[in-house]
């Protein structure tokens, strides 16, 4: 089934226009989520704004936006006055320089779009995806939509290109912020570590190797609940002795043959074979 397309912009670079559609690059229905109800009768409850002065219900005609500015104290806008706040949605994504994919940390990336030509555009989607390929460049550029501007890179992907939506500097914190403790690293202790995690590597990434196992498990709760009967919780295992000695510990990994790539992939294929649909609702 084709994907179908979320948004349509304009990449321009220098005098060039490259009509674009933005696809999602993922789904998003791996949240289960639930309802809240009323005990009584089972129907399902509303929101409700309650005025924290005088607890009085606020219907939606009586609410406004305000902006806290101090403690307690906020100035108020009207809708119109909202709408001149945002970015005018242009649907352009700029491009403002190239340079290396390499050179953008991970720390930055944000959310993966993929671009396909709009109507009119192959031949300069296309020339621009070979283009940028043959350079080994990316290009960063600015894009508003939804009364923001965002700052994105454009990148080949394939035979075609990907929008990944970053962070702006400010928004990062810097990692020098984490406290790291004063562990000292032994020599002999590093080099098992460095056994278990060549035990466990594997040459190439496999996300298909991988389930969402609570998801999984609490769908098939949830189909049971469902077809009407009871649910309860796992019995839960007695804690592990824990190994205080770090040698011992590496020294047993090792042993137990680390965490091995070929079982997951197994047990991630036989976990593919069952039934994944969702609960299936009573006939009422």
């Amino acid at each position: 089934m084709p994907a179908r397309p979320i948004a349509s912009a304009t990449v321009s670079f220098g005098l060039v226009s490259v009509p674009v559609s933005l696809y999602s690059s993922a789904e998003s229905t791996a949240k289960v989520s639930f309802n809240w109800l009323h005990k009584e009768c089972g129907s399902r409850l509303k929101q409700q704004y309650v005025c924290k002065q005088d607890g009085d219900l606020v219907e939606r005609e009586d609410m406004i936006k305000g902006y806290e500015f101090a403690k307690n104290k906020y100035v108020t806008f009207t809708p119109d006055e909202l709408k001149a706040l945002e970015e005018q949605a242009t649907a352009s994504i700029e491009i403002t320089e190239f340079v290396p994919a390499d050179q953008v940390e991970r720390s930055y990336l944000s959310k993966l779009y993929y671009l396909g030509p709009d109507k009119g555009g192959d031949r300069a989607y296309k020339l621009l995806s070979k283009a940028m390929q043959e350079t080994g460049l990316a290009a960063l550029a600015k894009y508003s939509a939804r009364g923001k501007q965002y700052l994105v890179l454009v990148r080949p992907m394939d035979e075609g290109l990907a929008m990944e939506q970053l962070h702006y500097a400010h928004e990062l914190r810097s990692f020098s912020d984490v406290p790291l403790g004063e562990g000292e690293v032994k020599a002999d202790e590093l080099k098992l570590a460095i056994q278990l995690i060549k035990q466990a590597a594997s040459k190439e990434f496999r996300p298909e190797n991988y389930d969402d196992d609570v998801r999984n498990r609490m769908l098939e709760q949830i189909q049971r609940k469902v077809d009407g009967e009871e649910i309860t919780a796992a019995p839960t295992e007695e804690p592990q002795t824990q190994i205080i000695d770090l040698m011992e510990a590496l020294k047993a990994s090792l042993a137990e043959g680390g965490t091995s790539a070929e079982k997951k992939s197994a047990k991630s294929a036989a976990k593919r074979k069952k039934s994944k649909k969702k609960p299936k609702r009573k006939a009422s």
